[in-house]
């Protein structure tokens, strides 16, 4: 035993070292992981319970965190607050976590408006006002899914929606790329962000993709029944008024719209 040298204070200074680097980079790697967004649940809207209560096909909550993930920082920003405050008044004095349950109610909403929820829906577009020929398929345009959109949004915001293979299936076959909820829901994502962000348009617009978010109109009425059920942390304090629901704020605002 007299024969082995015990290990130099050079060796165990060079262990230490080792063991502070590792750690150190241990540190890093967790300041660098990105994190999940905070996922809140969503309440249901008055069609989706109504349809509960029936026992049809209603909303899938999962359709709720599509669309909660989905959302760029930009729809959580206080760019979009005014945008928002008929429907959410302390929008932006909300967490993010919150914000995107609004904003998962609205498409819920929205949904409700465009199709009753059913992720199959579809409608072929004859009016002057809408295109004839969509540029994709070269057919009629038909507005299809949850949000009742077009494979031309495939060209114009980057949707997933693939008409070579779709082109093989049936009108309404659920394996279509564009009646997926997952892609569908994250077009209409892409589309609102476009007119709220990139062309700074209103929510509530005209000139908006959807007609259900035109005021003045029959569909507009049926989508602001729809917003009766928002989240209720987006509800004004009792000292700002005396209004419960999200139709409640948004009464003044269609009034001041309508043509």
């Amino acid at each position: 035993m007299s024969g082995l040298k015990r290990p130099s204070l050079v060796f165990w200074a060079l262990i230490w070292a080792s063991i502070a680097v590792l750690a150190g980079c241990s540190r890093r790697a967790d300041l660098v992981r990105p994190s999940q967004p905070e996922i809140k649940a969503v309440p249901p809207t008055p069609i989706a319970e109504k349809k509960a209560d029936l026992g049809t096909q209603t909303w899938d909550p999962a359709w709720d965190r599509i669309v909660e993930k989905a959302l760029p920082p930009e729809m959580l920003s206080a760019r979009v607050a005014r945008d928002v405050r008929p429907f959410c008044p302390r929008f932006n004095a909300m967490s993010d976590g919150n914000k995107r349950a609004f904003w998962g109610y609205f498409f819920q909403a929205l949904a409700g408006a465009e199709a009753g929820l059913v992720p199959t829906a579809d409608v072929r577009h004859t009016d002057s006002q809408a295109p004839k020929i969509d540029t994709v398929t070269k057919r009629m345009v038909r507005s299809e899914g949850l949000l009742q959109l077009t494979y031309m949004d495939a060209q114009r915001y980057g949707c997933d929606f693939d008409w070579d293979k779709d082109k093989q299936l049936s009108e309404r076959d659920p394996a279509k790329t564009i009646l997926q909820p997952m892609n569908n829901l994250t077009c209409g994502v892409r589309i609102l962000e476009n007119q709220l962000i990139a062309q700074r348009k209103p929510l509530l617009s005209q000139s908006g993709y959807w007609s259900t978010l035109r005021p003045g109109g029959l569909s507009y009425r049926v989508f602001a029944k729809q917003m009766a059920n928002v989240p209720p942390v987006c509800r004004q304090a009792p000292s700002l008024g005396n209004s419960n629901t999200a139709t409640d704020y948004a009464k003044p605002a269609t009034k001041a719209t309508n043509p």
